[in-house]
């Protein structure tokens, strides 16, 4: 019952022409994501990079939020604290929660090379931030007196990375994670790159104790794995063991599946049943998704929709992308044709389990069972994918429902007519159609 907004794309600032003000720009936009029915933004790096008008993924100064003349500004790309902190004020009035983007290994734009002893190599280590806070050297990337090689993950882009061991970068990690989350307001966390790192710095910083509003808070947290289904796994695995089984992971087997499904008009839809994607093998641990800010050139480019149905249907935290919502014009309010009837499907009835009813190569039917109790009542959905291009396809599927009406409330594809009512026999059947390299999607009346 939640759904997520990435909130920005690469250079969005930029190219909204909201350079400096895209923290005021999201504000803006939040009364309307809540009516929409989101649940939190997940807001990019908040501290100042290596240059003011940096993405945020090559931090400098963690502790500078866009109030610190340096690195060729005072503000970051997205604004300032105070900024800041009013957008968070405003989502939380409005019910929306806030994830940080968290850059904990590699750091860029430091201020003075310095020979590392250990190795005879120069280096870009020596930082001074403004801030005065987490002043660091080089003894805090690899290769250090604690750790002297990487034992987990890989570099990336030749930027120095930390050394969690060293117990000044551990303990410059744990206060900006309490800062973020105690100070800001922040409810989680988005950890970047997380093969680059050791999984148990994840464990520590997702266990911490904090407190918000006089209370014991956990945040939500999830990492960005990118890899295949059995890599993402194992980390799950390895990061959980480490907590309340509490911590997520993006779904990238899914995501170029679903990539395949849109661009590819000849993909078999059997291949959406099986475990390879995270949502299908741990439900509870998916955060599912149809593109974001690292995609690129390998976007989705065709059919996109067919994608966010099925994240919306199906069981996981679902990510809709700013770009998509906004920039591409997919939410399509007041239709039922976009997203935004999407998210009412996804919040009012999709409940309960995923029973795939029917699957072959150009068709897929699933439903959701429902689920009630004392705070929701979620009472189930009939789904169609269809990947013919040239015409409308269903077929009789037995549902749990007997002798029950259904009327279409979300659909889209290639064919602008409207899916009729249906009604299951006293077996529970009928048949589900959908529109060409479309989708429907049917619930219980």
């Amino acid at each position: 019952m939640a759904v997520m907004m990435q909130a920005f794309y690469w250079d969005s600032p930029k190219h909204d022409k909201k350079e400096g003000e895209w923290w005021n720009f999201v504000a803006e936009k939040v009364e309307d994501l809540s009516n929409a029915g989101f649940s939190a933004l997940w807001l990019p790096p908040v501290s100042k990079g290596s240059d003011h008008a940096s993405m945020g993924y090559d931090p400098y100064d963690y502790f500078d939020l866009g109030d610190f003349d340096q690195k060729g500004g005072t503000k970051t790309y997205y604004g300032n604290r105070a900024e800041l902190e009013a957008l968070i004020a405003k989502a939380h009035k409005h019910g929306i929660g806030l994830y940080a983007d968290m850059v904990i290994n590699h750091n860029s734009g430091a201020d003075e090379e310095e020979v590392n002893p250990l190795d005879g190599e120069k280096r870009w280590t020596k930082f001074n931030p403004k801030s005065g806070k987490f002043p660091r050297d080089w003894n805090c990337f690899h290769p250090s007196r604690y750790e002297q090689v990487m034992m987990e993950g890989e570099n990336f882009a030749g930027f120095p990375h930390l050394c969690h061991r060293n117990p000044v970068v551990y303990t410059a990690m744990f206060e900006y994670a309490r800062f973020l989350i105690e100070e800001l307001g922040f409810d989680g966390f988005r950890f970047d790159f997380v093969k680059g790192f050791g999984a148990w710095i994840i464990g520590l910083l997702a266990k911490y104790r904090y407190v918000k509003d006089g209370k014991e808070f956990t945040p939500y947290v999830v990492g960005e794995m990118w890899s295949g289904g059995e890599d993402i796994g194992q980390w799950l695995d390895k990061v959980n063991k480490l907590t309340d089984t509490q911590i997520a992971a993006f779904d990238f087997p899914l995501r170029y599946k679903l990539k395949d499904v849109c661009d590819k008009p000849s993909y078999d839809l059997r291949n959406l049943t099986d475990d390879g994607a995270v949502v299908m093998k741990r439900p509870m641990h998916a955060a599912t998704f149809v593109d974001n800010h690292d995609m690129g050139d390998n976007a989705i480019v065709n059919d996109k929709m067919m994608a966010y149905s099925f994240i919306m249907v199906h069981e996981g935290y679902p990510s809709i992308f700013w770009y998509d919502y906004y920039n591409n014009g997919l939410a399509r309010p007041l239709t039922p044709n976009g997203i935004d009837a999407l998210i009412i499907a996804h919040q009012k009835y999709a409940g309960g389990d995923s029973q795939i009813l029917h699957a072959d190569p150009d068709l897929y039917i699933m439903q959701r069972v429902g689920f009630k109790d004392d705070s929701v009542d979620q009472p189930g959905l009939i789904y169609v994918l269809n990947n013919l291009g040239d015409k409308w396809s269903g077929t009789s599927v037995k549902t749990k429902w007997a002798n029950q009406k259904f009327a279409p409330i979300a659909w889209d594809g290639h064919d602008d007519a409207h899916p009729d009512e249906r009604t299951t026999d006293a077996d529970g059947n009928s048949e589900f159609p959908a529109p060409p390299r479309g989708f429907a999607i049917y619930a219980p009346v």
